[in-house]
């Protein structure tokens, strides 16, 4: 392989690398006109109950996005969550409010999430799954700043995105799923709680 097509290759995944982190996070940047991560579309929870993301605002919210037939990486940022809730103790639902956002609508509809909360031992208080049709579910990641990719075989492209969203809507860490500890998303939604 020459140098030249070396370069390019560099300079294509360098580029792809720095739009997913550009087209990732609510915040849009630093200054005070920062962006609401939380639209007004309307969801519907694993119980039926319509849900508008808007309608959550007020406490700090710990976002992350699955789907109920993700074959692994789902149920670990499930199950770190399931930690974090764990940790929370009493103030998920009083205080601090967890999100679990279907990227996979088409087939995931309340019961099945109802159904993979209860299996992943996460059907708590304070713990919204989320749901809706497509439009809506693309208009809600939309105002997170991501999109959902569904491949040409109908399959999920995951997103390993976790948030953690203020009390004014608008986003005060992102990590990625995969890598950050539950106590470390404990520690910042304190912190979060005590400047608010």
């Amino acid at each position: 392989m020459s140098i030249r097509s070396n370069l390019r290759s560099f300079a294509i995944i360098a580029g792809m690398t720095s739009s997913l982190f550009a087209a990732a996070g609510c915040h849009g940047d630093s200054s005070a006109t920062a962006w609401n991560c939380l639209t007004d579309t309307k969801l519907v929870d694993q119980h039926g109950n319509q849900v508008s993301l808007a309608s959550l605002k007020g406490k700090p919210l710990v976002v992350d996005f699955i789907y109920t037939s993700c074959p692994g990486e789902c149920k670990m940022e499930t199950a770190k969550l399931t930690n974090v809730a764990l940790r929370l103790g009493s103030d998920l639902g009083s205080k601090v409010t967890i999100v679990s956002i279907s990227v996979d609508p088409e087939h995931d509809g309340p019961k099945q999430l109802l159904d993979y909360a209860r299996q992943q031992g996460a059907d708590e208080k304070g713990w919204y799954f989320l749901t809706g049709g497509p439009a809506d579910i693309d208009t809600a990641l939309a105002g997170f700043k991501l999109s959902r990719q569904v491949m040409p075989d109908g399959s999920i492209g995951h997103l390993v995105d976790m948030m953690l969203i203020g009390p004014d809507g608008r986003l005060v860490h992102e990590y990625n799923g995969e890598l950050v500890k539950a106590q470390d998303i404990v520690d910042d939604v304190r912190k979060t709680l005590n400047k608010s």
